[in-house]
This record gives structure tokens, C-alpha cells and sequence, in this order.
């Protein structure tokens, strides 16, 4: 009887020390903790943010015809009122509508692992290579058949070089001259970059760490709220969007996981996000999955 009283102790305390493995590894108390705060204030944080828990998906999974795999990244071009992305596997520029339909593929040459794209300024952008950790200036216009790395105007990094952990996400803040890089994981950061990308020299350019309070597995997108001064970090591990504020404090989440504000099903693997002036929220999710998040009209 001793022994089986023993045994079931020493179950029972093995259970315990999992759950505690397990909620450290998935962030799970900072996330409860995070949660529990932004119910409790919710009224007082939605005066003064974005406030993702009021968004509702008005398309979700949406197949984007002539895209077969490895869609990654988003951005809002305001000039052409619509979106741009980019593929990894075959690497191209891609031109998407708000509706999630393809107008336009342009070939990228000499890019490793293109993971992230951002508008800076009318026909410029920059995307990041993941694997080498650059930044690389593009520009396109009408006539732009081909974009050819070894012509743009490039930033090497190598902050915790680690494979294919690198550079996942990247956001501008147009009147602050910011441009946000998100690498991904091991570990998890928000570098704030100034100077690029219209340093003359690299000398010029400023990198900072972001001081953001993240409590998710990975990083793989962000975006620049220009209105309220915002940032957004996507994780598609943790199935999560995040609204940071000007000091990187959580305030207002949007889950990606099904039965949360009207998906059906689960957003596979988030890989890039986009904002519209109007507040309109667009997501890609590898292979080819087209959503958009808006709120509901008051």
C-alpha cells in the first residue's frame, strides 16, 4: 500500500513538472497572464489601439490562383492600392488585389530566401534574405520585367546567425524613418534599423534592439501602424497576431486558431501581414491562402 501511495506521488509529481515544461515551452502562463490583462482593461486600452479582438475574418482560406507554394510575406502598396508578396521556393515579386487575386509575377534572380517584403516609398521596397541576413532595396515599375539582386542596394546584418532562423518579418514606420526587422526564433528579436534604406553609407545606418515584451514561439511578419504608432507581430506558431505599443507592451491580440473570430479552421502557417489605411487587416499563409480581418462596421 506504502508503495502504491509512493507511485502514484511520484506520478502525479511527474505530471506537475510537464505541465510545467510544457507551459514554459509554449509560453503558456505569459500568454494566460497577458490575456487575463487585456479582458480586464479593455475598455481602456481600446480608446487609445487597434484593438485585434474586434476583428472578424471576412475571407478565410481563399486559394490564390497561379500560386501553387511558398507564399510568404505582405505588404500594403498604397500607389497601386494593392498588395505585394513574395515566393521563396521559385522567387518572385508578386502584385496581389485586396479581393486575393494574382495580377502580377516578376522573378526574382539572385536572392537566396526571400522571406519578407516592405514598401518604403512609391515603386521602392525592401525584402530580406533570410538565410545570409540581408536587406536588400528594390525598386519596380511598369516596366520592370526581372529583379536582379546584384543590382540592388544591400544591408548585411549577421545578428545570431543560425540557418534558417533568420530575418522573417519587416515593417516601415514612413514618418520616423524606421524600418522593424522581426528574426524569427533562437532567439525570438525586433531590431529597429535607421539610415536604411537611403544611407549613402552603410556608416550611416543605426541598429537597435526593440525592447518588445513578446510571449510567442516564433516570429513571422509585422506591420507599422501609422495611425496609432503601433506595431503588429504575427507568430504563426503560436497562432497569434499581437498589438505592441510605442514601449513593446502587449495590448490587443487576434487569434488564428479556428472558432476565434469567425474562422472555420485553423490558419495553417501565417507567413505575412498587411494593413490597409482603412484598418483592413490582410494575411498569406503558406502554400497559397489568401485571408482578410476587418471590423465589424458600428
Amino acid at each position: 500500500m506504502r508503495a502504491l501511495k509512493f507511485l502514484l506521488a511520484a506520478l502525479v509529481g511527474v505530471a506537475l513538472l510537464l505541465a510545467v515544461v510544457a507551459g514554459v515551452h509554449y509560453r503558456l502562463f505569459e500568454r494566460s497572464w497577458f490575456h487575463f490583462n487585456q479582458w480586464h482593461q479593455g475598455e481602456q486600452a481600446q480608446e487609445a489601439s487597434l484593438w485585434l479582438p474586434d476583428y472578424q475574418a471576412t475571407i478565410q482560406g481563399k486559394v490564390v490562383s497561379g500560386i501553387d507554394d511558398d507564399l510568404s510575406a505582405l505588404t500594403f502598396d498604397p500607389d497601386r492600392n494593392s498588395l505585394i508578396a513574395v515566393t521563396n521556393g521559385k522567387p518572385h515579386w508578386l502584385e496581389l488585389s485586396l479581393e486575393g487575386e494574382l495580377l502580377r509575377a516578376i522573378p526574382l534572380v539572385g536572392f537566396g530566401d526571400p522571406e519578407a517584403i516592405e514598401y518604403i516609398s512609391e515603386g521602392v521596397y525592401v525584402i530580406s534574405d533570410e538565410r545570409l541576413q540581408r536587406l536588400l532595396r528594390i525598386e519596380v515599375n511598369e516596366q520592370t520585367t526581372l529583379i536582379d539582386a546584384a543590382q540592388a542596394q544591400q544591408l548585411s546584418l549577421g545578428i545570431d546567425l543560425n540557418g534558417n532562423k533568420g530575418f522573417e518579418g519587416l515593417a516601415y514606420d514612413t514618418a520616423g524613418a524606421r524600418l522593424f526587422v522581426a528574426k524569427e526564433r533562437n532567439p525570438v528579436r525586433i531590431y529597429e534599423i535607421s539610415g536604411f534604406p537611403f544611407a549613402e553609407s552603410t556608416a550611416s545606418v543605426h541598429i537597435n534592439e526593440h525592447d518588445a515584451r513578446l510571449f510567442v514561439r516564433d516570429l513571422s511578419s509585422l506591420q507599422f501602424d501609422e495611425q496609432t504608432g503601433h506595431l503588429l507581430a504575427l507568430s504563426d506558431e503560436s497562432r497569434l497576431v499581437i498589438e505592441l505599443d510605442n514601449n513593446g507592451q502587449p495590448l490587443s491580440s487576434l487569434s488564428l486558431s479556428a472558432g476565434r473570430h469567425g474562422l472555420e479552421r485553423d490558419v495553417p502557417q501565417a507567413e505575412g501581414m498587411a494593413m490597409g489605411p482603412d484598418g483592413t487587416l490582410y494575411l498569406v499563409s503558406e502554400p497559397n491562402l489568401f485571408y482578410v480581418f476587418r471590423k465589424p462596421a458600428k
